[in-house]
């Protein structure tokens, strides 16, 4: 069986670049940095979401189902920088050479991973191979959008049309899974500033679970699982997360009702 890869990242504003594309000076700190660059992103799109070449990522997390096991964790620790948490995300590409699951993958977190890779000369091989290497890849890579190789379940799911998409908290709640537990991704930023790490990481695994979910009720509902291999790999996960340490496990347990 191909290893599934599902993942999500949590991202701040990339203040360092910012200081150096707008000239800002050390007399102003990070949150006055970002709010220059809030609401010049405002005057030019009517909202303050930064591109992404000015994302810094702070947390991802991993959903891994592999032989007869299934785990979910944050890469590294917290006190490890951007560079690291991306290398080692590449590196378990090149590892498993997985199936990468995503929501919103395409337009966000793999666009993102590009341009910091990019900023921090980051090699990932195996996942920019569109067949130079790999025969194999020319027909299903990472980087193709009607490919599998990475599956983002929200773009594939509204059939390529931004107007379809919809979030990843109102479609896990309705298909009975826990949906966003903690915190949004707007609420990462200020929590990022009260130095609330630990509680990123467990907000984006949580994320990262439900994408994972969906991606099991996605392979029932296409027919590559039966109703009986369903329940056993949701079970599976039930029962890793049941073993697993931390008090939002709990708490996503319990609003699990599917």
């Amino acid at each position: 069986m191909t290893p599934i890869l599902a993942f999500d990242i949590e991202t701040v504003p990339d203040t360092t670049g910012l200081r150096k594309l707008h000239s800002l000076g050390d007399d102003l700190s990070d949150a006055d940095v970002a709010e220059v660059a809030f609401t010049r992103r405002r005057a030019q799109s009517g909202n303050d979401f930064l591109p992404p070449h000015l994302q810094r990522v702070v947390a991802i997390a991993c959903a891994l189902r592999e032989g007869d096991h299934f785990r979910v964790w944050s890469l590294g620790t917290t006190e490890d920088g951007e560079a690291d948490l991306i290398r080692r995300f590449y590196d378990g590409i090149e590892r498993y050479t997985p199936q990468i699951v995503s929501w919103n993958g395409s337009g966000f977190d793999m666009p993102v991973l590009h341009y910091r890779s990019l900023v921090h000369g980051i090699a990932a091989p195996s996942y920019w191979d569109m067949g130079e290497d790999d025969r194999e890849f020319k027909f299903n890579n990472y980087i193709n959008r009607y490919h599998t190789r990475h599956l983002d379940l929200m773009d594939l799911l509204a059939l390529y049309n931004a107007r379809n998409n919809v979030p990843l908290d109102a479609l896990a709640q309705l298909c009975g899974f826990p949906g966003k537990l903690g915190m949004d991704g707007s609420q990462v930023w200020p929590a990022f500033q009260q130095g609330k790490i630990a509680e990123i990481r467990n907000y984006c695994e949580t994320d990262t679970t439900n994408t994972y979910l969906l991606f099991l009720r996605f392979q029932l509902m296409r027919g590559a699982y039966d109703e009986a291999r369903y329940q056993r790999e949701c079970g599976l996960v039930r029962a890793t997360l049941e073993k697993s340490a931390g008090s939002h496990w709990r708490e996503f347990l319990e609003a699990w009702k599917a």
